[in-house]
């Protein structure tokens, strides 16, 4: 008995223009986003029945966003990933992490607005142990940065959803190729 057990909202720039703005532009400005050229996607709200978490599972949505890429030939994802809970200080060592290693280039970094912006520059870098922030960091966020994906500047504490959110951003020619391999048809790797 097929049903649906995982979901994820997927956006391009071209469906936007119909709908006048992404989610995204909510929390954080993303006009140099917006200014890449080539077709650009939203990922949004990813959703997996609990009992249905499992690696199998996260792969074939990923394969299906692989397929989706490659249709549209979309050169740049961006999204909101969260840490639970709204106390920062919960997370200081894997966001301290995140703004040390992994921001997004200049060119693509989406920045918080200045209404919602929490600095991520919590703690040194020479005071962050990568293994223990990584540890720290939840999965889905985990899964992006292993696709080689970055975050932008600033968190954002969603007191409507209890959530830390961090802006994510790839650019599909950057994804690693162990994992353009496994989730993009040939056509787009």
């Amino acid at each position: 008995d097929a049903r649906v057990v995982g979901t994820y909202r997927l956006l391009t720039r071209s469906n936007m223009l119909r709908i006048g703005s992404f989610y995204t532009e909510t929390e954080y400005n993303i006009d140099r986003l917006k200014a890449f050229g080539g077709e650009i996607m939203e990922l949004g709200r990813s959703c997996v029945e609990q009992q249905y978490r499992t690696r199998s599972v996260i792969q074939m949505l990923w394969q299906g966003i692989g397929s989706f890429i490659a249709a549209k030939n979309v050169s740049l994802m961006f999204g909101c990933a969260s840490f639970h809970g709204v106390n920062i200080k919960e997370h200081i060592h894997a966001i301290s992490y995140l703004y040390h290693y992994h921001m997004a280039p200049e060119n693509v970094r989406p920045v918080a607005l200045p209404a919602h912006y929490t600095n991520m520059n919590l703690m040194p870098k020479e005071e962050v142990v990568p293994r223990a922030a990584i540890n720290a960091l939840p999965p889905l966020i985990k899964g992006y940065l292993r696709l080689n994906g970055f975050v932008g500047d600033g968190a954002v504490l969603d007191y409507a959803f209890n959530t830390c959110d961090v802006s994510i951003v790839l650019q599909t020619d950057q994804i690693l190729s162990r994992y353009a391999d496994r989730y993009m048809p040939e056509s787009a790797s």
